[in-house]
C-alpha cells in the first residue's frame, strides 16, 4: 500500500462499526497506559475528537503515580495511523468553514508537542501504515518499534498541503543529511528496517513478536527511574529481546539524497539538477516525476518551512506550521488536490500556479514566520 492508497483508505470506506465504538481505547497494565487509535477501517486517522480523548488520557497518566509510561498503538493490522482525516478537513475548507479545520491543527500541533514534553516515557507501535500524523505522535515518542509492514512517510505535497506536525524541524534532528529535504519534499516512504536507518523509528520488531513486547510491557511492574530518558532505556532493556535496530545501509542513495537535497534552497534547482543527472538515472527519473507531480505552492513553502524551522525550538516551529496550515486550508491547491487525487481520482489536480516559477509567496511568508510561540490549545 502506497502513502496515496493510504490516503484513499481515509476517506473511501464508510466504518459503521466506528460510528457507535470509542474512537480511542484506553487500556491499564500495572504499570502502563495503552492508548490505542480505534479507527482501523479509516486506517485510525486523527479526528478532533480522538485528541481530545487522549489528552484526557494523558492528563491522567501524569496526574497517577502508578502509571510509569504511556505506549500508543492503533487498532487493526493495516496501519497505526494514516494522518489527519482529510474527508473532514476537506469538508470544511469545500465549505469554507476554516475554523473546523483550524480547530483540528491546533489541538493536534499542541498533542504533538506536549508529547515531547511528557515527563513519563512514551512508547509508539508503529506496525503498518504510520503516515503524517502518524508520524507526528511518534516524533516526540523515546521508543518507536516498527515492524516489516511498517511504512512511514509525509506524502502532503501530493494533496496541495505541507509536510506539518512539526516535522520541519525534527526530521533534522533524526534523519540523516539530504533526507530531511528529501523525505518532505517526494514523500518518500521508507519500509522496515529502513525506517530505523532514516531515523523515524528506534527499533524493529518482527510483527509475530508484538503480543510479547504486548506482554511483556502490560506486566512491567518494576520501579522506573524519575528521568524520562532513563526510564525510556529501563523499558527498552525490558523488551530488548525482540528488538533490533540493525538496519541495512544504502551509501549510494545516501550519496545520491546529499547530492540533490542537502541544503537546497531553490525548488526549480533541484527539479532541473534531477532532470540532467547522468548518474543513478533511476532514482533521478522517479523523484523528477514525483515532484512534479505535486502542488507547486506546497513545494515552495515546504522548502521555505524547512529552512526557517530547522534550529528552532518546538513550540516555534508548531506555531510558524499553524499559521502555514491556515494559509494552505484556504488556498485553491488543498481543495483541488483532494478532490483529484481522493474523491473524483482522475489524478489530474488543476494546481494555481501550475508552475514552480510562478509560485509567489513573498507577501505571506513575513505573517507566517511572524515571532509567535505556539500556545498549548491554541485556537484561533
Amino acid at each position: 500500500m502506497n502513502h496515496l492508497e493510504a490516503m484513499e483508505g481515509i476517506n473511501s470506506v464508510q466504518d459503521s462499526n466506528q460510528n457507535t465504538e470509542p474512537q480511542v481505547l484506553i487500556e491499564h497494565g500495572n504499570r502502563m497506559m495503552s492508548i490505542i487509535l480505534n479507527r482501523p477501517l479509516s486506517l485510525n486517522s486523527l479526528t478532533t475528537e480522538m485528541i481530545r480523548l487522549i489528552g484526557q488520557a494523558l492528563d491522567q497518566a501524569e496526574r497517577e503515580e502508578n502509571i510509569g509510561f504511556v505506549l500508543f498503538r492503533g487498532a487493526g493490522e493495516k496501519g497505526f495511523c494514516a494522518g489527519a482525516d482529510l474527508k473532514m478537513l476537506a469538508r470544511a475548507a469545500r465549505s469554507r468553514q476554516f475554523e473546523e479545520a483550524y480547530e483540528f491543527f491546533d489541538a493536534e500541533y499542541a498533542l504533538d508537542l506536549r508529547l515531547f514534553r511528557f515527563p513519563k516515557p512514551v512508547v509508539v507501535i508503529g506496525d503498518g501504515i504510520t503516515m503524517g500524523g502518524g508520524l507526528g505522535l511518534s516524533a516526540g515518542a523515546d521508543v518507536v518499534i516498527g515492524t516489516e509492514r511498517t511504512r512511514m512517510a509525509m506524502p502532503e505535497s501530493r494533496i496541495g498541503l505541507f509536510p506539518d506536525v512539526g516535522a520541519t524541524a525534527w526530521l533534522f534532528k533524526k534523519c540523516p543529511e539530504g533526507y530531511p529535504e528529501f523525505l518532505a519534499l517526494t514523500g518518500y516512504e521508507p519500509i522496515g528496517t529502513e525506517c530505523v536507518r532514516l531515523g523515524l523509528a528506534t527499533h524493529i520488531c518482527s510483527s509475530d513478536n508484538l503480543p510479547e513486547v504486548f506482554k511483556k510491557l502490560d506486566g512491567y511492574s518494576h520501579c522506573l527511574p524519575p528521568q524520562r530518558n532513563e526510564a525510556a532505556k529501563a523499558l527498552s532493556r525490558h523488551i530488548s529481546a525482540y528488538l533490533s535496530i540493525q538496519s541495512s545501509p544504502n551509501p549510494e542513495m545516501d550519496e545520491w539524497v546529499g547530492a540533490y537535497f542537502h541544503a537546497q534552497d531553490c525548488i526549480p534547482r533541484i527539479i532541473e539538477a534531477l532532470s540532467k543527472c547522468q548518474s543513478e538515472r533511476q532514482l533521478c527519473s522517479i523523484f523528477f516525476s514525483e515532484l512534479k507531480e505535486r502542488s507547486p505552492t506546497s513545494l515552495t513553502l515546504t522548502l521555505h518551512l524547512l529552512q526557517h524551522n530547522r534550529s528552532l525550538p518546538m513550540e516555534e516551529v508548531y506555531a510558524v506550521e499553524s499559521r502555514a496550515a491556515r494559509f494552505m486550508v484556504e488556498h485553491h491547491d488543498f481543495t483541488e488536490g483532494v478532490r483529484a487525487r481522493l474523491l473524483d481520482k482522475d489524478d489530474d489536480p488543476q494546481w494555481r500556479p501550475r508552475k514552480i516559477e510562478d509560485v509567489d509567496l513573498s507577501s505571506i511568508l513575513p505573517r507566517i514566520f511572524a515571532d509567535r510561540g505556539f500556545q498549548m490549545g491554541e485556537q484561533g
